[in-house]
């Protein structure tokens, strides 16, 4: 089956900053893809290859088997884009916007009921009517994706969606996207909330630096060896100012932190057990009053191969 988005060997420079290194990337149709990585990692730039915004000195990027260069028309009929920023026309309404995207990709009035759907889905009816200017940041991203859907694509990249939005439009867009998603397109997906990308993705790709760092399944990535590590929180009935002599040596490299009536351990899943360190603990006369675990997630995964990505 034809990749939804192939990228084979991409380079890009902007004079002496070399901004990717030669990704390597297929993004499988139907798949909720995750494109992750700091500031400055390259996202954007490889975007806006995917998208024709720019060209990369080398190598190729396909969009359901059409080369965005050489066969650029149908790669860009394939694909929709949400961009980070709130890019509008500010002499249109809602429905009027829409109606000028649908003419970029020669849809006319048999393209009102999706646009029509779209509002509908996305909360827009009642402001249809109404000039961009005057709608609220939240409401401006939701014609943003309203704009990127109007042409039916079947792959969709979604570039910061819910950038400084609130929770009930974060909610909103997330069903509307999964629905999408559910009804065969294509999602790309690139935020700095990692909590949602650890919920939807299917796949994750992790990019620092200009190269690929990391390129998993989601499940994978939360059972890597970075995952192994918890955090076991203790509470204390007295303040811990230094911790007693008499504490097992074991247990005494644990402690990563002592905060007055909080010791923070750090400990690995598959050796220590909870029970032996509160034993241990409690053999020293420590009061315990409360307890709390805290597990690895996508973030500290992200955290560390970005971090170790950097020292090198």
């Amino acid at each position: 089956m034809t990749a939804a988005i192939s990228i084979r060997n991409v380079k890009k420079s902007y004079g002496s900053l070399e901004v990717l290194k030669g990704v390597d990337l297929t993004i499988n149709r139907g798949e909720f893809f995750g494109l992750l990585g700091p500031n400055g990692a390259g996202k954007s730039t490889l975007i806006n290859i995917i998208s024709g915004l720019a060209h990369a000195d080398s190598g190729d990027v396909s969009v359901l088997g059409h080369h965005v260069v050489d066969d650029y028309r149908q790669a860009r009929r394939a694909l929709g884009v949400v961009p980070q920023e709130l890019v509008f026309d500010a002499f249109f309404s809602v429905r009027e916007v829409l109606q000028i995207q649908s003419g970029y990709f020669g849809l006319g009035k048999e393209n009102s009921e999706w646009i029509d759907e779209l509002l509908d889905a996305l909360a827009l009816t009642e402001k249809a009517n109404t000039n961009m200017r005057a709608l609220s940041g939240g409401m401006k991203r939701r014609v943003l994706i309203a704009q990127a859907l109007v042409h039916k694509p079947e792959v969709v990249i979604l570039d910061e969606p819910t950038a400084g939005v609130d929770v009930e439009l974060r909610k909103l867009l997330w069903n509307f996207v999964v629905q999408l998603n559910q009804e065969g397109h294509t999602i790309v997906l690139t935020t700095h909330y990692l909590e949602e990308a650890e919920k939807l993705c299917d796949r994750i790709a992790i990019l620092n630096h200009g190269e690929v760092v990391a390129l998993d399944t989601r499940a994978a990535l939360l059972q890597s060896e970075i995952c192994n590590k918890m955090h076991l929180i203790i509470k204390t009935a007295e303040e811990i100012v230094t911790l007693p002599q008499q504490l097992a040596p074991s247990v005494r490299k644990m402690v990563k932190q002592i905060d007055g009536h909080t010791i923070r351990l750090e400990l690995y899943k598959d050796k220590d057990a909870i029970v032996d360190v509160l034993n241990a603990i409690a053999a020293v006369d420590i009061q315990v009053v409360d307890l709390e675990t805290e597990r690895a997630d996508l973030e500290d995964v992200f955290v560390e191969l970005t971090r170790k990505r950097a020292s090198e």
